[in-house]
């Protein structure tokens, strides 16, 4: 089948492409035009994590300084909708809840006092104020048949006290219900299909899995190898133990956002074998869907994941993959004619060109950083190793490199100038090198007090 074909032979349905827009979200021109490609590329539906660039009345605190506004949000759903791309919102319902848990207001919903990342399912308001969000939601985007709860990674589930004692007198699944079943039977009530993250439901005995297959679906995730390849939360012994059980299931795989969250572009084997690998599991294993996630965060405070705009190969390639079983017969090649045509070739390739530099540069600057870190502990221990330079080569190395990686961060901005902005691209630029910025000034004079001689004979004085 051509790129260019509008029908598919797919055995996946629902092919959605992920938006999470925690890190490095598109500005509201560029969230507009991005919808012809996803659907140019074989997706037809987009799972939008708004996160703090949502227009949140529920609390105005939630949003950022790049939220967008509602009829920012509305004119993206109308571009969708011209595109043939189904809208599906995703709210958090009990992990990666740092969005409202980090503002001190919030602090009692926490599982863990000192962490602002999983909420407390028995404290007082924790359900209404995830009931708030999803109305929030919804009351942009009306016409939604499904909406993706999360519910995954959810590390310190079931630590808090109260919490603890009632895992011990019902398990962990009852917890987990008796948080969500009535947020799961209001959208019921609403038609709208709630889908959740599989990882926490792996350890639950029947009851409760029984209990929640009639009110929501699973999308079982796992973005390092194949299904059947792996033995990760997301190996087929899982999808068949689940089915069992009658849970009607999606796939999640990733074109990016999975290989690290220091990556500044994707490694573009391991996600498209990794597609590749939820493609042919739905010749066996029935699926709703496949969403092709696109991780920005880890979680809203961890680092910032590479740029959609310098991935939109893996984009392409893996929606291909999803809509028709297999890579386009030209492979990446073929990928890029597909993003000439959409007029996005240009923006890709200074994208991906820049990206790599600064990948390139910074990869440079930590190994040096490391060797000159370790000859300065034995020069600095014992003075006999000292008198070869070695740790100023090694310095000088690291100075080349963060200056390389400041020229190649140049190139980003202007690669990255009106998709997104300005203030989110220098914040991932400062995630990429204040910490090499810092290091060598630290090390600099150390270094050269060694060998004063040496060092200004090398420029390092």
């Amino acid at each position: 089948m051509s790129p260019e074909s509008t029908v598919s032979t797919s055995q996946i349905p629902i092919r959605a492409l992920h938006l999470d827009l925690k890190g490095l979200p598109p500005t509201p021109e560029r969230l507009l035009s991005l919808c012809p490609l996803i659907a140019t590329a074989g997706y037809n539906a987009v799972v939008v994590e708004w996160e703090d660039t949502f227009p949140w009345t529920v609390d105005p605190h939630f949003r950022s300084e790049s939220a967008y506004t509602p009829d920012e949000v509305r004119a993206f759903v109308g571009a969708a909708a011209s595109a043939g791309l189904e809208v599906i919102p995703l709210v958090q319902c009990l992990g990666h809840m740092e969005t409202p848990l980090s503002l001190p207001h919030y602090a009692d919903l926490r599982e863990v006092p000192h962490k602002a990342d999983v909420l407390n399912p028995l404290a007082p308001g924790a359900r209404e104020l995830v009931r708030a969000m999803v109305d929030d939601v919804l009351g942009l985007l009306p016409e939604a048949r499904y909406i993706h709860l999360g519910g995954d990674e959810a590390w310190s589930f079931g630590t808090h006290p109260d919490t603890t004692a009632y895992i011990s007198e019902h398990g962990r699944g009852a917890l987990y219900l008796q948080h969500v079943e009535p947020l799961l039977d209001a959208l019921e009530a609403r038609a709208v299909r709630p889908i959740l993250w599989h990882d926490m439901m792996l350890t639950w005995d029947t009851d409760a899995l029984n209990r929640l297959v009639p009110k929501a679906d699973l999308c079982v995730w796992g973005y390092q190898q194949r299904p059947d390849e792996t033995n990760h939360h997301h190996a087929v012994r899982h999808w068949e133990h689940l089915h069992a059980h009658g849970f009607t299931l999606w796939g999640g795989t990733a074109y990016k956002g999975a290989d690290g969250q220091i990556s500044d572009v994707p490694n573009w084997h391991t996600r498209m074998e990794n597609a590749q690998g939820y493609a042919d599991l739905a010749q066996t294993q029935p699926m709703a869907g496949v969403i092709a996630t696109a991780w920005s965060r880890y979680s809203t405070h961890r680092p910032m994941c590479e740029p959609i705009d310098g991935a939109l190969d893996c984009l392409v390639h893996v929606g291909f993959i999803l809509r028709d079983g297999h890579s386009p017969a030209d492979g990446r090649d073929e990928c890029l004619r597909v993003l000439e045509a959409a007029g996005e070739l240009a923006t890709f390739e200074a994208a991906h060109a820049a990206l790599s530099a600064l990948a390139a540069a910074r990869d440079r600057a930590w190994y040096a950083l490391r060797q000159t870190r370790e000859l300065l502990a034995g020069a600095t221990l014992d003075a006999r190793r000292r008198g070869d330079a070695a740790a100023l080569a090694h310095l000088k190395q690291l100075r080349d490199a963060v200056q390389a990686g400041h020229a190649a961060a140049g190139q980003v901005r202007d690669a990255l100038d009106g998709l997104v902005p300005a203030r989110e691209v220098e914040f991932y630029l400062h995630e990429r090198l204040a910490g090499l910025d810092e290091e060598y000034g630290l090390l600099k004079p150390r270094v050269a007090a060694l060998e004063p001689d040496a060092a200004r004979a090398m420029g390092l004085a």
